[in-house]
């Protein structure tokens, strides 16, 4: 049996390998990766902006198993359930994970240097701060007007942790906490994205009944999008599809759930035309979440080339890659990860995952006992 802490760990783990070796390859295409690369299965895999000028790289670094906002924004997030030792809402958003993002300094792997983590942030992870501290609105109205991306989902696991076993929960806790950030189909993403942690959680789930927690608790174009994808790779997998067909096949069905396709390069050629990108809808998805459980479903939850498939389909590598790590991670444990990764990774980013682990364990197991103890005493009224 694969115990609690072990599972914590290996999501945590999982975070930052799936972030790391996605990174490097960020916002390329399938076909431009396979042509740069062949196929990206190593952590030190060197980054292609490492060829360009230094402006396009502004100044950072990535490769050798550096970890991005993903993996510091979920440990982030972790630190605030250290701090209040309770489950969390938009209120927590505003206040201890702003501190946490903006007022306390953080080792940034990137830069190589310890900063405020909101310097690394891209622009829709900036607006909690801009909405829940500068302009000092309803934090249960934070994500208004932000761009809708992944950027809730991304960093989202420690909400199914500290749920483990009740994916509702997650759900529900996952949608109050990054309503703070998020709107749309990215807050959907990430209520959906905790759940499968959470359900996951359970001694001996299976991947079929994480794609059916998922699907059951998905709302509008999040829930056709993973129902769609999940429905194709079941039938690639029966078909024994190549990679090139499998990439192909995701891709051309979430043209029906995306409008962005490979365009995801933001270029001052673009300004003054419009487009859906990034804006609300009840129809779209996020293409992060159901390209990851596509993923999985495609190799029954192997667990490094359901990874290496991921952050090698193109576009938001980083990301697909610590979806899919989270739900494994979950399911195997730390000991699904080599030694050789794990010791890349806390290298790397100057991070002690045992450490990590114990702390954060010890407030999840607190948490969920004492829900637990809660609803005993509700058992007693009910008999």
């Amino acid at each position: 049996m694969i115990d609690f802490q072990e599972r914590v760990k290996g999501v945590l783990l999982s975070t930052a390998l799936g972030d790391a070796l996605g990174a490097p390859v960020e916002k390329l295409s399938y076909a431009e990766i396979k042509e740069k690369y062949g196929r990206v299965e190593s952590l030190h895999t060197k980054w292609y902006k490492d060829d360009l000028s230094s402006d396009e790289s502004l100044g950072k670094s990535r490769g050798n198993g550096i970890v991005t906002d993903d993996t510091l924004m979920t440990l982030a997030l972790c630190n605030v359930y250290q701090i209040e030792k309770r489950h969390l809402d938009a209120y927590d958003m505003a206040n201890e994970f702003a501190k946490e993002i903006a007022f306390r300094k953080v080792y940034i792997p990137e830069f190589d240097r310890e900063t405020m983590l909101i310097e690394r942030l891209f622009y829709p992870e900036k607006h909690i701060f801009l909405r829940n501290v500068l302009a000092n609105c309803d934090p249960r109205e934070g994500g208004y007007g932000n761009m809708i991306n992944c950027g809730a989902a991304m960093y989202i696991a420690p909400i199914g942790i500290v749920n483990a076993g009740n994916p509702k929960g997650a759900y529900d806790e996952a949608i109050s906490f990054a309503m703070a950030h998020q709107a749309s189909y990215g807050l959907e993403a990430a209520g959906v994205l905790a759940a499968c942690v959470s359900k996951a959680f359970e001694q001996d789930t299976t991947i079929e009944e994480i794609v059916e927690v998922a699907i059951h608790y998905a709302k509008d174009g999040t829930k056709a999008a993973i129902k769609a994808i999940t429905d194709l790779a079941k039938e690639l997998r029966r078909n024994n599809a190549s990679i090139d067909e499998v990439v192909a096949s995701f891709h051309n069905c979430l043209e029906n759930f995306s409008p962005m396709k490979n365009d995801v390069h933001r270029k001052m050629e673009k300004l003054g035309i419009p487009s859906n990108h990034y804006t609300p809808s009840r129809l779209w998805s996020i293409e992060e979440l159901p390209i990851a459980l596509g993923f999985i479903v495609y190799n029954n939850g192997e667990f490094y080339k359901t990874i290496y498939d991921g952050i090698n389909s193109g576009r938001d590598t980083d990301s697909i890659g610590v979806m899919i790590g989270v739900i494994l991670g979950a399911m195997y444990g730390s000991s699904a990860i080599t030694d050789e990764d794990i010791e890349t990774l806390e290298a790397a980013n100057h991070l002690d995952f045992n450490k990590l682990t114990n702390s954060f364990s010890e407030v999840a197991k607190n948490i969920i006992s004492s829900d637990i103890h809660n609803m005993e005493k509700v058992k007693k009224i009910l008999r």
